[in-house]
């Protein structure tokens, strides 16, 4: 949107004021903050890619038709001055008046250590999305002293701060003191805390005289081990007395070594979290209890993993990594419906032009990125949010494109991690992969889709046409009946992996009759080299849901999920090897305890269960209309609600009934070959033949 600052028109009253700052630069701010905090046996880990600024100097403006004379507050983050129509004010005033009839108003703040924001209140003049921020300076001033021209002006971004004393700087989430569950002296100096489960927050130790040695675990065997356990604190009276509060940890457990003469009362926690209306959240309970065990502790691991943005594994990572955020958004889609947090993170992600590496330096996580702003338009129907991040998707793409080879295929460099998954077999990431050919081919399709949303010409929708074809003629094997790995030197490589043949069903890419040769000969072939992460996992089960196998989902559910919670989970894992015993669980990355055991990839059951077996899933933007396709699988029963961006869905289903009641939208109920529509705030009762 490029509009000069004197061309725009009075608004409305808003009904409240809000802090605005420039749109992203609170989420490259938080998110600086947030990926910074990692560290690794005490000392701090930043991240490895770009991280990028906000802009130190905004200019807000709006244009207003004031009744009468009126006296505004103004609160800043940072200094700024003060211009009504074109003339410069004196001082930084808290108040100021603003005479009758109209009138514009232009503010340029300038802050170094966090984004330029500003708070404005009166009768009729607040702070609001009506206003306009430009971080651009394109004015001259003639001789007469008469400014000339003017920046890109884009509306303000806000979120819930609306008090003047609670700015955007002031965010942090909830927390709640607890105490362990349990202790254990092993000497007279160590000691064993026990929690009860994972958790994450802040460690405190009460009245403390001296100093403590302290190691955090998510196994016993971790926080005992004090060469090799990840997270660590030294505590010293002298430097935090009374009540201490440590850095933000994970764990379970915590082992204190106390030096000579050192005494304290107890030892709390602050639990950290973010807040849910747990009234629009999703739930799920059917007739078998491990499944339901399964929901709660994969619900239970998306609430540890999402926190400011959503994160990946909260002991060793703690970053923002765009092919975990991808599966958060969508298993978020069905349990807390957090919108916010979800567009924090796409925004934290992309960062700020110019684009110099794929996000996170992963080429498939970029592609992962475009197609997030998809789904999230999908299920929101938020337009707006498209628009806002349609300048930078098209940059990031441009940036894609100017990297491909010759034949306009998507090819790592030197300077490009290809990731896929973490694999225990010999799979080479060189070359021209297939896999990465499919994503690639999603995110110009989803370029296409979104260009439609806003009303925008492109020739994306042709490109990824032209893409898929090439992909069919140039991996596809008639004769194994899947695609080829990938192109090592002009060389096919014919290794044949479940990635870019399930990739080819869940992204609609394989024709039926594709399909089915696929489900045969690639992800039902105990041949083909197993998934063990719950990374690819997520996206194994979805296709074999996708071809109608919720039965076999159900059991590979109960065995993989189950088998972690067998082996003492209380949250899920990064990894899990069924093979693997004792502490071999623990262990990955070539360290004792690399392994997170509090992973967001690990909770995609509280997905599956939404989405294939409750059945439901927008089909137009923001479940205007939706529909519901239910699979009990060898459940009896299973009852649950879906949230959506203005209700909920209720879902029951036995043996005998299906019973459906949503609050908002158009919805049609799909079982066998029987089809019904729903309205909102009207049961429908599906008798069962």
């Amino acid at each position: 949107m490029q509009e000069s600052a004197n061309k725009q028109n009075p608004a409305s009253t808003p009904q409240q004021a809000t802090w605005i700052w420039y749109p992203g630069d609170f989420e490259v701010w938080l998110g600086n903050i947030f990926n910074n905090r990692r560290t690794e046996r005490g000392a701090m880990f930043p991240p490895f890619w770009k991280q990028d600024s906000h802009y130190v100097t905004v200019e807000f403006s709006k244009a207003f038709d004031v009744p009468e004379d009126e006296t505004i507050t103004i609160a800043c983050e940072g200094q700024f001055n003060l211009m009504l129509d074109g003339k410069l004010q004196f001082g930084m005033p808290q108040t100021f008046v603003v005479p009758k009839g109209l009138h514009k108003l232009n503010l340029k703040v300038w802050n170094q250590a966090t984004p330029p924001a500003l708070y404005i209140d009166g009768k009729t003049i607040k702070t609001d999305s009506t206003w306009l921020a430009t971080y651009e300076d394109k004015i001259w001033i003639d001789e007469n002293g008469v400014a000339h021209g003017s920046g890109i002006y884009v509306p303000a971004a806000h979120w819930h701060f609306d008090s003047i004393s609670t700015p955007p700087s002031s965010f942090q989430l909830e927390r709640e003191e607890l105490r362990p569950v349990c202790c254990h002296t092993l000497a007279a100096n160590k000691t064993l805390y026990d929690f009860g489960k994972e958790t994450f927050g802040y460690l405190k130790v009460k009245n403390l005289k001296g100093s403590l040695h302290i190691y955090y675990g998510e196994s016993a065997e971790e926080a005992q081990d004090k060469e090799h356990c990840e997270t660590l604190d030294v505590l010293t009276s002298d430097l935090r007395p009374q009540t201490s509060d440590l850095g933000s940890k994970a764990f379970r457990y915590v082992y204190i070594e106390a030096e000579e003469g050192t005494v304290y009362d107890e030892v709390l926690m602050d639990y950290e979290y973010a807040s849910h209306d747990l009234s629009h959240s999703g739930s799920f309970r059917c007739s078998d209890e491990e499944i339901n065990k399964i929901w709660e502790v994969g619900a239970y691991t998306m609430d540890l993993t999402t926190r400011e943005f959503f994160m990946d594994g909260i002991k060793r990572d703690r970053w923002t990594w765009s092919g975990d955020a991808i599966q958060s958004y969508l298993m978020n889609y069905y349990l807390r419906f957090d919108t916010e947090c979800v567009k924090r993170t796409i925004r934290q992600l992309r960062g700020k032009d110019p684009v110099t590496a794929h996000v996170n330096t992963i080429m498939d996580y970029t592609f992962y990125w475009f197609k997030s702003v998809l789904d999230y338009y999908q299920y929101t129907g938020d337009a707006d949010f498209v628009r806002e991040m349609w300048p930078r998707m098209v940059t990031l793409m441009d940036y894609v494109q100017s990297r491909t080879n010759s034949e306009g295929m998507a090819e790592g460099q030197s300077d490009d991690w290809i990731f896929v998954d973490w694999v225990d077999f010999p799979m080479h990431k060189r070359g021209t992969l297939c896999f990465e050919q499919i994503l690639f081919c999603k995110a110009l399709e989803t370029m296409a889709l979104c260009a439609d949303v806003l009303g925008i010409e492109t020739n994306y929708r042709s490109q990824s046409e032209e893409l898929l074809q090439k992909i069919n003629q140039t991996f596809w094997s008639d004769e194994e009946k899947a695609y080829y790995h990938a192109i090592e030197d002009g060389v096919m490589n014919r290794q044949i992996t479940k990635f870019p043949n399930m990739f080819a069903i869940i992204y609609g890419m394989a024709h039926e009759e594709q399909r089915q040769e696929i489900m045969q000969r690639v992800m039902l072939n105990p041949k083909v080299d197993p998934i063990t992460t719950p990374y690819m996992r997520f996206y194994e089960l979805e296709a074999l849901c996708i071809d109608g196998l919720q039965t076999q989902v159900l059991q590979e559910i109960r065995d993989y999920w189950g088998g972690m919670l067998r082996e003492g989970a209380t949250s899920f894992w990064e990894k899990y090897v069924p093979t693997e015993k004792g502490v071999q669980h623990l262990a990955m990355y070539g360290r004792p305890y690399g392994k997170s055991l509090c992973h967001a990839w690990g909770a995609s059951p509280v997905y599956l269960l939404g989405k294939y077996y409750l059945g439901v899933q927008p089909t137009k933007p923001g479940y205007e209309e939706y529909e519901i396709r239910p699979a009990l699988g060898d459940l009896e029963w299973m009852e649950g609600d879906v949230p959506t961006p203005q209700g909920m869905i209720h879902v029951y289903m036995d043996r005998k009934q299906i019973k459906i009641r949503a609050t908002e939208g158009r919805g049609t109920l799909y079982y066998k070959d029987q089809q019904v529509d729903i309205l909102p705030n009207q049961e429908v009762v599906l008798t069962l033949s």
